[in-house]
Order: structure tokens, then C-alpha cells, then sequence
């Protein structure tokens, strides 16, 4: 995309969105920055005329605006903070100067208002990486896998507590009913129940 379409599209997009790229630009579009002249009024009284001054651009604009050594969270795709020369927005991030952890600059509603308003003006591609954008959540739980605790490799489920002692329950009824014919037979020699034990085996229990 060349620099005067870059600038038509610009142009073109609410202000929201421009006030988005202008804090945060994408890398796409740093290469197009030309270098800010001095201007006069802020030269140097002292320096001489044919002073050489570094040329001020985009990309290191962005990189001087926040400082200290970020990282963003291990479990977001490699793709999150790629080519970008600032954290990325969408993201909490870690300063290792400090070991304090900082939210994302837009929240989650914020984030999916940008992405419409992006998608809507067909600069989707421009944002940074969210979880918002179209697609993200299913690749992402594709690449996260099932998580649930007790479905990995080795582990296994709690469950309630009838499910915890329902194997041993049906394990007790069918050896109940394997052994009924016998019970029944000797209800019969003993008289139908005359002389029979209320609690057999010395276990507390009424026999149905």
C-alpha cells in the first residue's frame, strides 16, 4: 500500500481510530515517517550552522514512550508482541525493572469497540493482536488445547460424591443380585421368615 493511499485511508477514519494509531502506529507504516527537520526556532544558540542533527523518527518516538523492560504473558501467541516497538496495548504487561504486573490500556470492551470500528473501515489488519479479533479465540483454543482440570495426561476428574462411590455401589448391588437365588432358597427352607435373623452377620440392616 502505497503512502497516498495510506493517507486517503487515514483520512477517512473516525477519530477514534486516529487517535489509536497516532499513540500506537503500526509497524506497517513506520518506515512511511519522514524525519522531523529541527526546526529553527529550537536550534542551539551555540551550535555552529553546519551542525549535524539526528533525524527523529516514528519507530524511536514509540520506543522512547515507555519505558523500563516489559513481557507480556506466556500464554498469548508469539504473534501478540511481534514487530511491535512498544508493548502491546491490548495486553497486561511485566515490568522487570520493578516485577510489577500492568493492566492492558483498553479493556476488553474498549478492545472489541476498536476492532469493529476497524474491521467496519477494512484496517483490521493495522491493530495490534487481541483477543477480539475475529478468529483469535478459536485458534487460540486450539493451540491451548481442552482446560480442564483432570482431562490432561496422568490426571482424573474429582466428581461429586455419588460419582466418587458409584463404581463400589454397583459393584455391592450386583453381587447382591448374583447372590439372591441363594437367599431366596434359604428364605424358604427356614418358614418364610420364621426363625430368620433380623440383622444376619451381626449387621445392622433390613433385608427387602
Amino acid at each position: 500500500m502505497s503512502l497516498q493511499r495510506h493517507l486517503r485511508t487515514a483520512q477517512s477514519l473516525p477519530p477514534r481510530l486516529i487517535n489509536f494509531f497516532e499513540k500506537y502506529p503500526p509497524p506497517s507504516l513506520l518506515h512511511f515517517s519522514a524525519p522531523v527537520p529541527p526546526a529553527a526556532e529550537h536550534a542551539s544558540p551555540i551550535a555552529p550552522a553546519d551542525a549535524v542533527v539526528e533525524p527523529v523518527n516514528a519507530e524511536s518516538t514509540a520506543q522512547e514512550r515507555i519505558r523500563g523492560d516489559f513481557s507480556v504473558p506466556r500464554d498469548v501467541p508469539a504473534e501478540a508482541q511481534a514487530g511491535l516497538p512498544y508493548p502491546n496495548p491490548f495486553l497486561p504487561r511485566k515490568n522487570h525493572t520493578t516485577g510489577r504486573w500492568y493492566g492492558p490500556m483498553f479493556g476488553l470492551r474498549q478492545q472489541a469497540d476498536l476492532v469493529k470500528l476497524a474491521q467496519k473501515h477494512d484496517v483490521l489488519d493495522l491493530l495490534p493482536w487481541t483477543i477480539k479479533k475475529p478468529g483469535a479465540k478459536e485458534e487460540r483454543r486450539i493451540e491451548r488445547g481442552l482446560q480442564v482440570k483432570g482431562t490432561g495426561e496422568g490426571q482424573k476428574v474429582k466428581g461429586k460424591l455419588w460419582e466418587r462411590t458409584l463404581k463400589g455401589r454397583l459393584e455391592m448391588r450386583k453381587k447382591a443380585m448374583m447372590e439372591m437365588p441363594a437367599l431366596i432358597q434359604e428364605w424358604k427352607q427356614k418358614g418364610h421368615g420364621r426363625g430368620w435373623k433380623k440383622y444376619p452377620s451381626g449387621k445392622k440392616g433390613k433385608l427387602n
